[in-house]
């Protein structure tokens, strides 16, 4: 007869369907995540090794492995679960992996590729108030059956709560199409505000041909080999350079928002960026002396 371990583990793995996963053992203390790539089959025959790794104090963790046709949601509450099945999202496998916190797998009826399954991820992170964090097309969710032994859990008793597995019906949700469609709309309005954005910024940018008659463009410093790839400084050199010779701080700041800055955050946050660089190459200019042509060596 099995444990209760045991028929959570078979229970989860089963309801998420996958042909592999990868299972991780994270052990905290080292900061030190052990992945194994392991098939149903495996799963189920490791769990003694689970068990012991987790009575040492480490995590158990589990995902897909390669692309795949699940979505992880973290951090919810009961109430947020509730509401995904009544919108018609009702999940797969439901986790609870501390007292009152919950995890969710939703199941497609299609396998995504990896970018559309992180957007599709980040998508239902914002609708239903899952954790940014955890939202893209590889996160771990707790493996059912093992405790979550962080510190902050550890009860009066000393011990420390159960994942426990809540829901695993393993059922696709239904609106895979709807969901998608969704989310594929928002990716093409983004991509073309980003275009036009880098179009308008690129319309006034200063160039060989500009009326300050710079000889280099931005993307010429982008390019020295002298910055070793990084672009921070390759564009402060560059808003020095223009600065100096007449360029504006508008024109500056648009050939720096020519590149694609969406690392940096909102827009606003990448026009600050852009705008604190050119701030800078201003006060490095004025504190450079005043050069003057003489006759004679050095001339």
């Amino acid at each position: 007869m099995q444990d209760r371990t045991s028929q959570a583990v078979a229970a989860q793995v089963a309801a998420m369907g996958c042909e592999a996963f990868e299972v991780g053992v994270y052990d905290a203390t080292r900061e030190r995540m052990l992945t194994k790539v392991w098939d149903r089959e495996t799963v189920l025959k490791s769990i003694s090794y689970l068990k012991y790794q987790n009575m040492q104090g480490n995590h158990i963790y589990i995902r897909p492995a390669g692309a795949h046709n699940l979505t992880l949601m973290d951090d919810l509450s009961a109430a947020k679960v509730t509401q995904l099945s009544k919108d018609g999202y009702a999940p797969a496998v439901v986790v609870e992996t501390s007292p009152n916190n919950f995890q969710a797998w939703l199941k497609h009826d299609r396998v995504l590729a990896t970018d559309l399954s992180t957007r599709t991820s980040r998508e239902l992170a914002a609708r239903y108030g899952g954790d940014p964090g955890s939202a893209d097309w590889r996160h771990y969710g707790r493996l059912a059956g093992f405790t979550n032994c962080k510190p902050k859990y550890k009860q009066p008793n000393g011990f420390y709560p159960f994942v426990v597995l809540r829901e695993a019906t393993g059922k696709e949700y239904g609106k895979t199409d709807e969901l998608l469609a969704d989310v594929i709309a928002k990716q093409e309005a983004e991509k073309s505000a980003e275009q036009e954005r880098r179009s308008r910024f690129a319309a006034a940018a200063p160039t060989r041909n500009s009326r300050i008659r710079i000889s280099k463009t931005v993307n010429d410093f982008r390019n020295d080999p002298r910055y070793g790839g990084d672009l921070h400084r390759a564009e402060l050199g560059y808003a020095t350079y223009a600065i100096s010779r007449g360029a504006t701080e508008r024109e500056v700041v648009a050939a720096i928002m020519t590149r694609d800055l969406s690392h940096k955050g909102t827009d606003n946050r990448q026009t600050e960026y852009a705008e604190r660089t050119v701030k800078k190459a201003i006060e490095i200019t004025r504190s450079q002396p005043v050069r003057t042509q003489g006759k004679g060596r050095g001339a």
